[in-house]
């Protein structure tokens, strides 16, 4: 995964962390987990909330 992607376009969508981790039903602790790298292989259900959340495809997020 890239890690940096995933901060990079929440950031360019001018979302912080806890409005992510709202709106898409995770926690905030595991989205900064994923973000630093230190949590890696999120599920597919977890990957595509995400997208859906940022209006990106899970591939550009992740991969």
């Amino acid at each position: 995964m890239s890690v940096n992607n995933l901060t990079k376009i929440r950031k360019d969508r001018g979302m912080t962390i806890l409005e992510l981790a709202e709106l898409s039903g995770l926690s905030m602790g595991y989205i900064c987990h994923l973000e630093k790298g230190t949590r890696k292989n999120p599920s597919k259900e977890t990957m595509e909330k995400i997208a859906k959340v940022l209006g990106k495809s899970v591939t550009e997020i992740f991969f």
